[in-house]
């Protein structure tokens, strides 16, 4: 069920941009659009709306004015251990925003705030609201001085202790690992304060570190029981009315070995003209209607999070491994887009429609790449009824790749690490994930599904959800030409050009890995959006996320309104109003637990480095200078996917300088030079759990 709108937001922001050059008092607005005093409850209702979604700023006399006019924006604060930090912005084409330590105004990471710009040239400023708190929860040692108790928080950014109360302690000791609601927020004058929610076991295994990690994020471990109680109503009964059968066709889903939610299948065709694509993607909005228990739970939790050995997910297991989930030689129902491509990967065709399909097997991608690439006999003879479809996308998948990247789009080929976990769920192996061409088919075969449904619903005129990705701010490029130079890589292109300049001229060099993670770094955070305006990375003009709605919210929200402007009614008005009303919301909160998720995958790998890597203090390894700092050297071990750091201090030879023209190290007395890529042997001196460092020294 769609709610109706309350008040009108669009008229006090017509009003706001077009009618006055100055902030206005309420009683002006109300007067300007005719809004009597029996509803004057509602106008406050909308202001605030307005002001929390960062479109209105109250001032401290009480005036409303538009953000966008006040030298003021929005955006989410990202901290340093040190104190400063940034405000990436949240509109489109404004640049971050740099905030001295003094200026923070309390703001933790993840804070979503109104900074106020104070210098354009130098882009500093300050911050002047926090419309939301990200953190609503700390983990971290409970200390005593004296007569008082604080918390020192685990977490590095956050660069202030939580004082406790006697009476909040529940309990806790000096030295006790606990849990800290956080209950008054720190402010220029004062300290925040918080209260222990528990303690907390030592931490003995990985397992418990994986624990602590989810419970500082405070992710969702349980469905309510309003939500198991609607799954139990879901039946796994198949209609074939107002679908196209589709189980004629030859189907699979690639995955990788330890998935087990399908929510994409593929089918080929050969033609005279080119191929016929068909990418069926899960109906996860058949199960899940709009605001259901099961859709609000869905839309808090935003993204299923993944981590070695397990994942929390957005839906239940029920939908996401069962009904929803693409299982070999079982019907399912699925929504279809079906490309029709020329032989030189022009999308000449495309269709969109509720179907059905039967998956005639669950394949990996290492079993693809061995049919394909390696051409395994053993393997061939066992899908001999497979590999010409195989062979068939993997032409299709070269030629659509190849006008990808003719058009400027960025391959960043980072290597990704993969955890392996012993039946205790301990690290017994570290080792650096494998994309082969199996990846990058289904990889191109999405990227092509989600242009298509975005173009679609762009001409259409309605309202949707966008994945964009802002255009690279040239200042940042043209700091990083000064390292490419002295790698050796001269870089003479401008702006946008310089990524795609950079990636081929390293593509298999010592240096290519740190390049490609600096350049990414210049790079904006993609994210979603009810306004397009393009994806950079991927050189699209239209782009949105359409293909994993087990996983990710955004998706089945695009399902749902592709599936309702290709219905008999089309979007109806009340429809079209309640999503102008709701997707900005959703965008902004589905790009924030998507963040979240992305530092709860890298918390929980970096544990496990430093747990797999505490038994072999002392031992020595070969490997690679990563990257060159005046600090010291990162360097990434050869004989596993792990990094530790090399203090300059620890390289007792020779007293070493940094060279910022050459990009190196340099021994004043025996000139020695540590380049990256150099090979180096390496002793762990020491591992420290607590701080997931690996400290190395020099053999």
């Amino acid at each position: 069920m769609i709610p109706q709108n309350i008040h009108h937001k669009d008229s006090i922001l017509t009003f706001l941009k077009t009618k006055t050059d100055r902030p206005c008092s309420l009683k002006e607005i109300a007067k300007t659009l005719h809004i009597p005093k029996t509803e004057s409850r509602s106008l406050k209702r909308t202001l605030k709306s307005l002001i929390s979604s960062g479109d209105v700023y109250k001032t401290r006399t009480g005036f409303y004015g538009l953000i966008e006019k006040m030298n003021l924006f929005t955006g989410f604060f990202e901290a340093h251990r040190d104190g400063f930090g940034f405000v990436l912005a949240e509109k489109q084409g404004e640049r971050d925003l740099f905030i001295p330590a003094r200026k923070t105004l309390g703001a933790m990471s993840g804070d979503r705030v109104v900074a106020r710009v104070e210098s354009q040239a130098k882009r500093d400023g300050s911050i002047i609201k926090i419309l939301e708190r990200a953190q609503k929860k700390i983990i971290g040692h409970l200390y005593q001085e004296k007569n008082f108790f604080y918390v020192k928080p685990k977490n590095r950014k956050i660069p202030f202790g939580i004082l406790i109360a006697p009476r909040d302690r529940s309990g806790a000791k000096h030295g006790d690992m606990v849990a800290v609601e956080i209950t008054s927020y720190p402010a220029l004058t004062k300290p925040p304060e918080g209260k222990v929610l528990k303690i907390l076991s030592a931490i003995t295994e990985p397992l418990d570190e994986i624990g602590m990690i989810i419970e500082e994020h405070s992710l969702p471990l349980k469905f309510p029981s309003v939500v198991i109680s609607e799954v139990k109503e879901l039946q796994e009964k198949i209609p074939l009315r107002g679908r196209v059968d589709c189980r004629n066709l030859l189907t699979v889903t690639i995955d990788g070995e330890t998935a087990k939610d399908y929510d994409d299948a593929v089918s080929i065709r050969k033609i005279d003209s080119g191929y016929i694509l068909y990418v069926h993607i899960a109906d996860v909005s058949h199960y899940v209607q709009w605001n259901s228990p099961l859709d609000l739970e869905a839309r808090r939790r935003g993204t299923s999070v993944y981590f070695p050995g397990s994942v929390i997910p957005m839906l239940p297991h029920e939908l996401s491994d069962n009904l929803c989930s693409l299982l070999p030689r079982k019907d399912r129902l699925t929504f279809t887009v079906e490309m029709e491509f020329d032989r030189k990967g022009e999308l000449i065709r495309k269709d969109f429609y509720p179907s059905i399909i039967h998956s005639n097997e669950r394949m990996t991608y290492t079993s693809v790449k061995k049919i394909l690439a390696d051409r395994d006999p053993a393997e061939r003879h066992r899908y001999n009824y497979l590999i010409d479809s195989f062979e068939k996308m993997e032409e299709l998948s070269n030629i659509l790749r190849e006008q990808r990247v003719r058009r400027g789009s960025l391959d960043f080929d980072l290597p990704e690490p993969e955890v392996l976990l012993d039946l205790r769920g301990r690290p017994e192996a570290i080792v650096r994930a494998e994309r082969n061409l199996a990846h990058m088919m289904i990889e191109d075969f999405m990227i092509a599904a989600n242009e298509a449904v975005a173009s679609y619903l762009e001409k259409s005129g309605g309202p949707s959800l966008y994945r964009v990705h802002e255009k690279p701010d040239p200042s940042k490029l043209d700091e990083l030409k000064p390292i490419f130079n002295a790698l050796g890589f001269q870089v003479r292109k401008t702006g946008a050009a310089i990524f795609q300049s950079v990636l081929k001229k390293t593509k298999g060099s010592a240096e290519e890995s740190f390049l490609n993670i600096i350049l990414l770094r210049s790079l904006k955070q993609a994210k979603y959006s009810p306004e397009n305006i393009g994806h950079f990375g991927l050189a699209s003009t239209c782009y949105t996320h359409f293909t994993s709605p087990i996983r990710r919210y955004p998706d089945l929200v695009v399902h749902r309104i592709l599936k309702e402007s290709l219905g008999k009614n089309r979007l109806t008005k009340k429809t079209l109003q309640y999503l102008e009303e709701t997707l900005p919301e959703i965008a902004a909160h589905s790009s924030k637990t998507e963040r979240t998720a992305d530092e709860v995958e890298r918390e929980i790998v970096s544990a496990m480095r430093v747990w797999f890597m505490k038994d072999k203090v002392g031992d020595e390894y070969a490997g690679l200078v990563t990257n060159v700092t005046s600090h010291g050297l990162k360097i990434q071990l050869k004989e596993f996917f792990v990094e530790g750091f090399l203090h300059v201090s620890s390289m007792a030879d020779d007293y070493y300088w940094f060279d910022e023209k050459r990009y190196c190290l340099i021994g004043r007395r025996k000139k020695k030079a540590f380049t990256i890529g150099k090979e180096i042997n390496v002793r762990i001196e020491r591992v420290d759990i607590e701080e997931r460092e690996i400290v190395l020294g020099l053999v």
